[in-house]
């Protein structure tokens, strides 16, 4: 090899090392400055309390199982709203309408509420079809213990399905 062609060799390889090092840099920084996007969601995420007044006032009966909100309370049948992260309630499902509701399963559609979802100016909703299933016994009665949300179409956080435990 020549001296030359050292020379382009080792031109080539910190030009690459440098475009990988301002890639990541740049990457890097585009993460840490939404924090402050993420961290105000649990701010502005609306709270269980103020949506109770659009639940149905279903109680529970025999054979129908319930919904408990975060795993709480007596559990609801065919609640309008359902929390999805109890932590910071930054999801909640919304809007829900329930097209079968049995004793094993429940199936419905709604609109999933995201606050100040990755980047959004403003909240952000997202059509979903709702699935109850795995109904026990709990304190205050019987009450579906798990809810699959599918997507319809654009996702708050990439998956098109996604599983909670409402025990």
């Amino acid at each position: 090899m020549t001296e030359r062609e050292r020379f382009r060799w080792v031109r080539g390889r910190t030009a690459l090392a440098t475009f990988a090092l301002v890639t990541a840099v740049a990457a890097g920084g585009v993460w840490w400055s939404q924090g402050a996007d993420r961290a105000s969601a649990v701010d502005v995420a609306p709270k269980t309390s103020a949506v109770q007044d659009v639940k149905s006032p279903g109680k529970p009966s025999g054979s129908l199982p319930g919904v408990r909100d975060c795993g709480r309370g007596e559990p609801e049948i065919k609640p309008q709203v359902i929390t999805l992260t109890c932590v910071d309630v930054g999801m909640v499902a919304t809007a829900i309408t329930w097209e079968r509701y049995g004793s094993r399963e429940a199936e419905g559609t709604g609109v999933v509420q995201v606050e100040r979802a990755s980047g959004a100016v403003a909240d952000a909703g997202f059509p979903a079809t709702f699935r109850l299933f795995a109904p026990e016994t709990v304190p205050g009665g019987r009450a579906f213990t798990g809810l699959e949300v599918t997507y319809e179409g654009s996702t708050p956080l990439g998956d098109t399905t996604e599983m909670y435990n409402l025990a």
